[in-house]
């Protein structure tokens, strides 16, 4: 009798470490949970100013008249100027490209008075597409040659300026923007009282390339941002 209430007391004592155990453990596992949910959101940015190494410069052009031969005539006469303009500058035939012509018949649909006064309108373009940037910029310079010389281009005949070697320099903007990202989660970590921890999650985030400003197209900037989580500590 007494060897069996000794047992009940024995089971009844280990009954209750157990219970004190995991409420221990319980509470370390909310901790836990309450410390991991501590963290902070920073972004970091890296930037580069880049001359761009890609130009695509489209002139396109258009002839008008009533006699479809005697337009035609005019297209390609104006096509070759434009061909050699690029030629004399110092571009290579595989660097200019003619696309095929655009031909409207402007009475086909228009009767009597309300016809205009030019029957056919005859276009094409005319795009360079060289990494001579430079060159192409002298180039641009001396367009007023083709106007003085008949040809009649379309206003939006700008020149196209890209960069191409991103990722060139993309890994050490990475880098540099992360750094920047760590730098602001540690001082917001000091200022609240907190020790920096590793990292909860991370986002590239978005890569831009945009203009420098409005006058050089040809000189780049190459912005990288990212975004940093943080976990805080006591």
């Amino acid at each position: 009798m007494q060897d069996r209430s000794f047992a009940s007391i024995i089971a009844a004592l280990l009954l209750a470490l157990g219970i004190v155990v995991a409420g221990w453990f319980a509470s370390r596992g909310l901790v836990a949970i309450k410390t991991q949910d501590r963290y902070v959101v920073v972004k970091g940015s890296a930037e580069r100013i880049v001359d761009a190494d890609l130009l695509v410069w489209p002139l396109p052009h258009t002839v008008g008249g009533n006699d479809l031969a005697s337009v035609q005539r005019d297209l390609a006469r104006n096509t070759e100027a434009i061909r050699r303009f690029f030629l004399d500058a110092g571009f290579e035939e595989g660097e200019i490209v003619v696309s095929p012509p655009r031909l409207e018949d402007r009475w086909a649909y228009a009767y009597g008075d309300s016809r205009p006064p030019e029957r056919f309108r005859y276009a094409n373009t005319v795009s360079l597409r060289t990494t001579k940037v430079d060159k192409a910029l002298a180039a641009l310079r001396n367009s007023g040659q083709l106007v003085a010389g008949g040809v009649m281009l379309e206003q939006h005949s700008q020149p196209e300026f890209d960069y191409t070697k991103l990722n060139d320099i993309k890994p050490e903007l990475i880098a540099e923007a992360t750094a920047a990202a760590r730098e602001s989660a540690e001082q917001f970590a000091k200022d609240s009282g907190s020790r920096l921890g590793g990292i909860r999650n991370a986002n590239q985030g978005v890569v831009t390339i945009s203009d420098r400003d409005q006058s050089s197209p040809q000189v780049k900037k190459v912005r990288v941002v990212t975004t940093v989580e943080y976990f805080l500590r006591d």
